[in-house]
């Protein structure tokens, strides 16, 4: 399992996106090498959510 499911950063994302730590979290996985990684190991499907839910 990634860090990135378990991540208290993007755990504040989904509790309020539009605070401090979610908006960090949000530009973090910009460029990310470890989140690209993450999103590439994970099925269509699920990488499909994935995009949507934090595009």
């Amino acid at each position: 399992m990634s860090s990135c499911e378990t991540c208290k950063f993007r755990a504040k994302y989904d509790q309020n996106p539009k605070s401090l730590l979610g908006r960090i979290w949000k530009w973090h996985i910009g460029w990310c090498p470890g989140w690209k990684s993450y999103a590439r190991s994970l099925s269509e499907e699920k990488r499909r959510e994935l995009i949507k839910k934090y595009s």
